[in-house]
């Protein structure tokens, strides 16, 4: 009895948890951003989810939220489109010169800001920004600052453009991915931070990365660094990720591989809160939208807008992979 019981369990299917649907997966992505603690913290926003042909769910999130199609200053979420442009110029290949630089190892890291009226050159060589000098302290070792591509932009031959230049520099390389009406400008001629676009023009963007028919999507997670100074002091220098966390840095973008919390998601969150991202299986993209200028300085992570999104846009992500709504 007893081992006739033992082989009926034995030959008894496995049961397999079915993957959730489209509907159960949107749904849980929508509740999470609307009523999460960890989006209840970043609100109001605007977040999508999509695909590489289309978007498949979002909306608002919060009293007064931005729209689609608000017009926003993406800070360096702009570093991601610096980085398509360059693989757009290069075909693909890119010198060992431009990985250094866009890894954020060129060691020109006097950088600052620039001035509204400022050129690429003329603000990498301000009394500001160290006269655009190199700090040896620094090269070859992963420094989160601007200079990098201020410096390589001038490199590049973008030196003499003002803002009006430079987004009319990066729209042309993108536009045969992107399209003529791809929407891009820049408060200051600053590659790595001066961006201002909307969600619908930054999806577009994520889109052809998932498509391929930009360079860099290709690229995505190639050469990543490690940029944990508690993790590896002599690799790395200085990072705006709470050091709790150990991400890598790619060509332009970050790889959110943490061995604790990571989903190995690629992104570029921006300073002042919006946060765009792909998934680690290159599936879909997604994005919380935001412009929000207080808390930036804290020394307090939790209270950086950028940080408040990622920790928003990870349980979005997670809750669309699941189909589980996040609390």
């Amino acid at each position: 009895m007893h081992r006739l019981a033992f082989v009926a369990l034995a030959c008894a299917p496995l049961l397999v948890q079915a993957d959730p649907t489209p509907a159960q997966r949107a749904t849980a992505a929508r509740l999470t951003a609307e009523k999460s603690a960890a989006c209840l913290a970043a609100q109001p926003f605007y977040w999508e989810l999509g695909n590489q042909t289309q978007p498949l769910v979002g909306g608002k999130a919060g009293e007064n939220g931005p729209e689609r199609g608000t017009q926003m200053a993406i800070a360096s979420a702009s570093k991601w489109l610096y980085a398509a442009f360059v693989a757009e110029r290069r075909q693909g290949q890119l010198s060992a010169e431009d990985v250094k630089f866009l890894h954020f190892q060129s060691g020109y890291t006097y950088y600052h800001v620039c001035r509204r009226e400022q050129s690429v050159a003329a603000c990498q060589e301000s009394l500001l920004n160290g006269r655009g000098r190199l700090n040896p302290a620094t090269e070859n070792r992963f420094d989160y600052n601007g200079g990098h591509m201020q410096k390589h932009a001038v490199l590049m031959g973008l030196g003499s453009f003002g803002p009006d230049g430079l987004a009319l520099a990066v729209k042309q390389a993108l536009a045969p991915a992107l399209g003529p009406d791809w929407r891009l400008s820049y408060s200051q001629a600053m590659p790595a931070g001066g961006g201002v676009t909307s969600a619908a023009d930054y999806s577009r963007f994520l889109r052809a990365l998932l498509g391929d028919s930009l360079q860099l999507g290709r690229l995505l997670g190639r050469h990543a660094v490690c940029t944990n100074p508690q993790s590896c002091p002599h690799e790395a220098v200085k990072t705006p990720i709470p050091e709790t966390e150990s991400w890598h840095y790619s060509i332009g973008h970050w790889v959110e591989d943490d061995p604790q919390v990571g989903d190995g998601a690629f992104s570029s969150p921006g300073a002042f809160g919006f946060y765009p991202w792909i998934s680690a299986d290159r599936r879909f993209y997604g994005l919380v939208a935001r412009e929000q200028r207080q808390g930036v300085m804290s020394g307090e992570p939790g209270d950086k807008p950028a940080v408040a999104s990622v920790d928003c846009g990870r349980e979005i992500r997670a809750a669309w992979t699941d189909g589980q709504p996040r609390r």
